[in-house]
């Protein structure tokens, strides 16, 4: 499948001058950053403003996040420089799985290395050097993005001023764990999928749809579903539920890498802000910066406990609530909400 089609015409590239290596030790070469602006740099550098997208997210910020972006809004461009890339491992035009390995010349595939939030955090910085922003005013982002976030404030604490953790953890938790486990089994089972080769004309579909209908039933919660769906059945008496995941999967499906997702769920997994030399603790409270942590109350992936350890760990951290029934998802949904939230945090900085 060709994954340019889903890319924006605005969106920018920006290829790295030399290899990049990995925290694994492995080494890629020719890495491709895709990636959006907003707004205009001052002169000083400084009104930098970095956006971090979730899974299966993509730079086109204004798709999925219109309502926090615009003038008097939480990523205002009248006054900030606003940077959106796509993450590395993703599919959608920065170098991952789709890439062409050009020590074969064909795609990645299966054989991408392994990589870690830090990895995908060490290419922003990259690109954020390249662009000339000397400092960010604010790093945001939610699920995969808050655990971004929270790297960048602690492999570059001096090139960032504030940060906004939304619906995320500071490491991956057993629970987390054990669903990308059955997502990615979800697709190893697929009669299609062949230790990861598979031909364009017959990927590994069934599989990628069932680990996304296994991700939507988490990225949800009992009352959202409970209020939209009940028990109500549709064509054929299915249930209105089971044609909503069904189709969630087929929409994946249609834009989504398996390898792809494969790769940036074992990167989740690995999320771990403790280094070898200090515990989580010591870690989290060597954070200095202003920090906004959002907790979505009816959240089931990432629940309230682990955004109120992060925020009784990291000394200048603000704890607030998306009150929402959505779940996870509702930092994508109520975003009216969690526009009102940001823009009193950046108030106060």
């Amino acid at each position: 499948m060709d994954y340019q089609q889903f890319i924006s015409p605005l969106t920018q590239f920006y290829q790295l001058p030399q290899p990049f290596q990995l925290e694994s030790g492995a080494v890629l070469e020719n890495v491709q950053i895709a990636y959006r602006t907003w707004g205009t740099l001052n002169p000083a550098g400084d009104n930098g403003v970095l956006v971090c997208h979730a899974f299966t997210g993509w730079a086109d910020l204004e798709n999925w996040w219109s309502p926090l972006l615009g003038t008097g809004q939480a990523l205002n461009p009248d006054q900030d420089f606003i940077v959106c890339s796509n993450i590395l491992g993703s599919c959608y035009g920065t170098t991952g799985p789709t890439s062409i390995n050009p020590q074969t010349g064909q795609p990645y595939g299966p054989t991408f290395p392994n990589i870690t939030i830090r990895d995908m955090v060490h290419l922003q910085a990259q690109l954020v050097a390249a662009l000339g922003i000397r400092s960010l005013r604010l790093v945001i982002g939610g699920s995969l993005g808050g655990m971004q976030v929270l790297e960048w404030a602690l492999l570059y604490p001096s090139k960032l001023r504030a940060i906004a953790v939304i619906a995320a953890s500071g490491r991956h938790s057993a629970w987390c764990i054990g669903l990308s486990e059955a997502q990615r089994q979800a697709i190893y089972v697929d009669p299609n999928w062949q230790g990861g080769y598979y031909s364009p004309e017959k990927p590994p579909h069934q599989g990628l749809k069932v680990a996304r209908m296994i991700a939507m039933t988490t990225y949800r919660s009992w009352p959202s579903f409970s209020e939209r769906f009940g028990r109500q059945t549709q064509a054929e008496a299915k249930f209105a539920i089971a044609n909503y995941l069904n189709h969630q999967g087929d929409k994946l499906v249609e834009r989504f890498d398996a390898n792809t997702y494969i790769t940036l769920t074992r990167s989740m997994d690995s999320h771990d802000v403790s280094r070898p030399e200090k515990t989580y603790e010591a870690v989290l409270q060597s954070i200095s910066h202003p920090t906004l942590i959002i907790a979505i109350d009816s959240d089931v992936l990432y629940p309230v406990v682990e955004q109120e350890e992060l925020a009784a760990l990291i000394p200048q951290a603000k704890l607030v609530f998306l009150d929402s029934h959505h779940g996870h998802d509702a930092f994508l949904m109520d975003m009216d909400a969690l526009n009102r939230l940001l823009l009193r945090f950046q108030a106060d900085i």
